[in-house]
């Protein structure tokens, strides 16, 4: 192998400026790559955890899933073909019945680690001349610290007051900031749909990094919400914390089954957000690939040029004694080095980008707010670069070579004569 090496490097160098900007195009390639699944990835990571912590893993609320053909079925059978028109929704009471017991019986459940009830309504809130809609939502403080992590995005950790002072809330950051409230201690008034008002003090904020859900929430206790909504010890909505978050779909569907209450699944609420994720990966490996695709025939098109250039070299390695196999691994070997060389040095600029993207410090204001880049700085995005640009390098450089090995050293020196 030591002579097939030495003339791999012998061509290589001989060729020096073509091989850098092949080097070079595959380590853009590959840099690219490590950047984009970092910064990508990074983002949906981090938006999936939010969510994840701050929302519930299961839903249970009252929802009516419209079928609008469940009548006819249920007359005529599955079979029949049907086309429905419209159809007036069913008028639903907006509360769980029995919502204690259901309570009761899904915190024995093994697969379940906490469980907490809300209400849930709209509202408007009034900051001297400054109203706002807001998403209201009552909660018990000692049940729902089980079922989410709340605390977590609490800036004072001061919902133990929603306990003790009944008359208090805790509002969403950038609701906060859009009625001009920066410091707590401040008095809103609070409008519900049913015309009643009522002073509240603001006692803490809630900043989750989702915009949407720091420009709308206010919690405040469950029992205040109920008695300013007039709906006495009801609820709408009870909120699952599951022990294995991937099998929300499965335990969604069981509690369903057993209640006969709509319920959603974190995968379901978010399917919208899910789906944009996987676009923007496709997307993301599309303009990857493109670029590895631009390398390859770099690489190709050097070892192309290079066999017919060296086409009296070949015919005298031949005529030595080097057989069609070895002329196939010398051109092999040349697109696998340059696809080496450019992998390694794609990871080198590669987590070069990812160390510049960290040190931005901006501030990111959008589905989500951060401050500067969220990254996935997974190795395994490394690794896969370095294969990417190994297959791409190698099935670049096969042609050129089988092209090389069937040269016939006869005519070559025939036609040079």
């Amino acid at each position: 192998m030591k002579h097939i090496a030495f003339v791999t490097l012998k061509l290589l160098f001989e060729r020096k400026r073509q091989t850098i900007i092949a080097i070079v195009g595959v380590s853009i390639g590959v840099a690219a790559f490590i950047a984009m699944a970092s910064l990508m990835n990074g983002f949906q990571k981090y938006f999936i955890e939010q969510a994840l912590d701050l929302n519930a893993h299961v839903t249970l609320k009252v929802k009516d899933e419209p079928d609008k053909g469940k009548i006819l079925k249920k007359v005529y059978g599955e079979d029949i073909y049907f086309h429905v028109y419209g159809a007036k929704p069913k008028d639903l009471k907006d509360k769980i019945v029995d919502y204690k017991f259901l309570i009761a019986k899904y915190e024995k459940d093994s697969e379940i680690a906490g469980i907490a009830p809300h209400l849930t309504g709209q509202g408007i809130v009034r900051y001297g001349t400054v109203d706002k809609s807001a998403s209201l939502i009552g909660i018990d403080p000692v049940l729902e610290r089980r079922a989410s992590v709340i605390d977590k995005f609490i800036s004072n950790k001061k919902l133990d007051i929603l306990i003790s002072d009944r008359d208090s809330v805790i509002i969403g950051k950038l609701l906060a900031r859009d009625l001009g409230i920066d410091e707590v201690g401040k008095k809103v008034i609070v409008t519900t749909p049913n015309g009643v008002t009522h002073l509240f003090k603001v006692v803490d904020f809630f900043e989750s990094g989702i915009t949407m859900l720091d420009q709308t929430r206010i919690y405040m206790n469950l029992k205040t919400l109920q008695t300013i909504m007039n709906k006495p010890n009801e609820v709408n909505e009870i909120i699952f914390k599951i022990k294995d978050v991937y099998r929300a779909n499965e335990i969604a569907e069981r509690i369903k089954r057993e209640t006969g209450y709509y319920t959603e699944s974190w995968q379901k609420a978010f399917r919208n957000f899910l789906q944009l994720f996987k676009i923007q990966n496709y997307i993301t490996y599309m303009i990857v690939f493109a670029i590895l695709v631009v390398s390859a025939f770099g690489i190709f098109n050097i070892i192309m040029m290079t066999v017919l250039e060296k086409k009296r070299d070949i015919a005298i390695l031949k005529a030595l004694g080097y057989d069609s196999s070895d002329i196939i691994k010398i051109f092999v070997f040349h697109g696998i080095t340059i696809g080496f060389s450019g992998a390694l040095l794609g990871c080198i600029l590669g987590y070069g980008l990812q160390e510049f993207l960290a040190s931005v410090n901006v501030s990111v204001e959008g589905l989500v707010r951060t401050k500067g880049f969220a990254l996935d700085r997974n190795p395994l995005y490394f690794l896969y670069g370095v294969l990417f640009a190994f297959t791409f390098s190698t099935f670049a450089a096969f042609y050129p070579s089988y092209k090389a090995s069937k040269l016939n050293p006869v005519d070559i020196f025939r036609s040079s004569a």
